[in-house]
């Protein structure tokens, strides 16, 4: 694994964030998509800093927060972004909620895949608009976009698509050839497509990002992509992420945004996020480390302890997607996990449908917290 020290238990229960103050001390909270990990050191540095100087006013307009990001996807992905075309969000629900506000209208069509990301149904009812769900495809051996379910979704009138790539709870890294299809289907239907790419720095060994709007003149022509270092750098509550776009048409939207929308950003959010897109690569590279370990680790804790449970290693993130059906624990397993085992997961039925009997699991932690979690529930079955 990565050099990567991890505060020990009774370390990280001295934290103040929603991971940590929602179950009481006897339980393992592994719900809440907060990493365990120290701050990498450029970005507690740059934040430390902050706080000498007294600099705790408002984001300034300037383009640190755009180069940043521009420079980090062209060394990364070899995606090439003007910085001109990158505007600042508090963070990316708000991104994604404010363009639905500038492209749809009360009572349009707005197309999700279940199982996914659970905000994403709120975002669209936030703004009036109705969820229809196009669901992955589960094959024998892995997701995949049902491109089929999305062209009838797209032809009955629908206006968006709120697109997760990767795709969390399960981690899947969409291909390229199946995002050029989305695009195609978008130009075809006149659909737009908001890609929250929030878990892109989080890309597993074995995987490779493609940026939506890196794909075809068609994804640029009806893509947003919103970005932010919040999952890969653990950064949420700073509060800082960008709205990128790659053509007119949709930047005319952003455009439109309000003036006071980088007001609204966290300062500290986007001194963190400078910080973390220019110098944290090393920092990160030891976290996928530790996380490519434990998607192992939790495959053979499972096997070994779990047999009747099933789990496809993710391409991407720190979150696992457990199928706990055939234990009989009933639509929502986390109920019986948590009053009996005493570890908190995610209820799968909360991403839809198809994730009745399923739970969402954060292994962005030590091996030793992981381990102890599925022995725990091992216990209890």
């Amino acid at each position: 694994m990565g050099n990567l020290s991890i505060p020990p238990l009774a370390e990280l229960r001295k934290r103040r964030s929603a991971k940590w103050r929602t179950f009481p001390d006897d339980v393992l909270p592994l719900p809440v998509a907060e990493m365990d990990f120290p701050l990498a050191e450029p970005v507690a540095k740059a934040l430390h800093e902050a706080v000498d100087r007294s600099d705790t006013g408002y984001a300034a307009p300037t383009r640190d927060l755009a180069e940043a990001v521009s420079n980090y996807a062209r060394r990364t992905w070899d995606w090439r972004i003007d910085a001109a075309d990158v505007h600042t969000v508090a963070d990316v629900g708000i991104g994604v909620v404010e363009v639905l506000r500038r492209i749809v209208s009360a009572g349009d069509r707005v197309v999700i895949s279940p199982p996914v990301y659970e905000p994403f149904s709120w975002w669209v009812r936030e703004v009036g608009a109705h969820v229809v769900e196009a669901p992955l495809a589960d094959g024998p051996l892995e997701w995949r976009l049902d491109l089929d379910a999305l062209e009838r979704a797209f032809a009955d009138h629908a206006t968006a698509y709120v697109l997760c790539n990767p795709h969390n709870p399960i981690g899947l890294v969409h291909r390229r050839e199946d995002l050029v299809a989305v695009a195609k289907l978008a130009e075809k239907y006149g659909v737009y497509v908001l890609s929250d790419e929030i878990h892109a720095p989080l890309v597993l060994p074995g995987a490779e990002f493609v940026p939506f709007l890196s794909v075809s003149d068609e994804a640029r022509r009806w893509g947003f992509a919103f970005l932010s270092a919040s999952k890969g750098w653990n950064l949420a509550g700073l509060k800082a992420a960008t709205v990128v776009t790659a053509d007119p048409a949709p930047k005319r939207y952003v455009d439109r945004l309000s003036p006071h929308s980088l007001y609204r950003t966290g300062h500290l959010g986007v001194i963190a996020t400078v910080a973390a897109f220019n110098d944290g690569d090393q920092w990160l590279a030891n976290v996928l480390d530790v996380l490519d370990h434990n998607r192992g680790l939790l495959d053979d804790l499972l096997v070994k302890l779990l047999p009747g449970v099933h789990y496809r290693q993710p391409q991407s993130g720190f979150l696992a997607w457990i199928d706990f059906r055939e234990l009989g624990w009933g639509d929502d397993p986390t109920e019986h996990i948590l009053t009996t085992a005493r570890v908190a997961l995610n209820a799968g039925h909360r991403y839809g449908s198809a994730g009745i009997g399923f739970a969402r699991l954060n292994f962005g932690c030590s091996p030793q917290t992981l381990t102890e979690a599925i022995t725990r529930i091992a216990a209890a079955s």
